[in-house]
């Protein structure tokens, strides 16, 4: 990788390197600095309060010997939601920024599965409404305080089902299982792995409800797919994008607290109207915020305005798969 950067990066006006504290990112700065290629920092969450605590020493250590650098000397900052921007202000030495949310191929979701198509692989799901965690089964994700709200919402919705769906490759699942164990919700819960294809679609489009109470999440690309599908969703304040779902009224946002969570989700499931007009309200948020033509232009614009203010000729610059890291 240092060769082939050492080798490639002069040949580029501008330069897109995704994400901080790995080798490719003190390498690319160091060549982009050395050879007066501008380049922009995309940093996917890194520097969210939540996530930016951990591992504290270690990221310090290589904040002083290159990131830091890397930052302060960046063209601009590349952050996916204004509130992302927000939280990091602090740690990035007014470092200019700039906002393009992540997108979808809205037409993907066009077309969508048969009703019922997933619940037909799980017989048991007959008449039951569907609550749906659809992300990495992570330390992050807040699965914690869904289990405790799915705990409070049986109170409410006994026919409620809470299916989890997304890849383990942490052994976390492990403790998701002793937490729903602890409350007797084992005969509640469906773990389906990780979903793709037509199985994802068929899941997204049977949910009655998505939920996702992530402790910290730059953009929430699970969040957008389920909106996409017209799923109402209930997701955290700490997901970057919830004032856009909540100014929108495409969804109900709660606090990090069980208690609020399992709230939200039992105004949804209590009323179907409710839940159509969200989802409608979801997929229109979709098409005018995410489609990826409207984000691609966006980009486009930064970096010829990065290259306009640099002096160089903004129709000269080439974008091709390689020079983005």
């Amino acid at each position: 990788m240092r060769t082939h950067l050492k080798n490639d990066i002069p040949k580029f006006d501008i330069v897109h390197s995704h994400s901080l504290y790995l080798f490719h990112s003190l390498v690319t700065g160091h060549y982009c600095r050395k050879h007066g290629v501008p380049y922009i920092v995309r940093p996917h969450g890194t520097l969210d309060p939540f996530m930016y605590k951990r591992h504290r020493l270690r990221k310090m250590v290589m904040e002083l010997l290159f990131e830091n650098k890397n930052i302060k000397e960046a063209a601009a900052l590349h952050y996916t939601a204004a509130e992302e921007m927000t939280l990091a202000e602090p740690v990035t030495f007014n470092a200019p920024g700039f906002v393009v949310p992540n997108g979808l191929n809205v037409s993907e979701y066009d077309h969508l599965p048969k009703n019922g198509t997933f619940r037909k692989k799980y017989p048991e799901l007959n008449g039951k409404k569907i609550i749906l965690f659809f992300s990495r089964i992570n330390f992050k994700k807040g699965l914690d305080i869904l289990i405790g709200a799915f705990d409070l919402v049986q109170q409410q919705h006994q026919d409620a089902v809470l299916v989890i769906t997304g890849p383990d490759n942490e052994g976390f699942g492990d403790k998701v299982r002793e937490w729903i164990g602890e409350r007797n919700l084992t005969d509640k819960v469906i773990f389906t792995g990780m979903l793709t294809g037509e199985d994802k679609l068929a899941v997204l489009r049977d949910a009655d409800v998505f939920a996702l109470p992530s402790y910290s999440e730059n953009f929430g690309i699970a969040v957008v797919e389920a909106m996409a599908c017209g799923v109402p969703v209930v997701i955290s304040d700490k997901i970057n994008i919830w004032r856009e779902v909540e100014s929108n009224r495409a969804g109900k946002v709660s606090s990090c607290d069980h208690v609020q969570f399992a709230k939200e989700i039992n105004a949804l499931l209590a009323n179907e109207e409710l839940r159509s007009i969200i989802g409608n309200n979801a997929q229109h948020m979709v098409r005018d915020y995410y489609q990826w033509d409207k984000i691609g232009m966006a980009l486009e614009r930064e970096y010829t305005n990065i290259l306009r203010t640099r002096e160089r000729r903004p129709q000269s610059f080439k974008v091709r798969g390689d020079a983005s890291v």
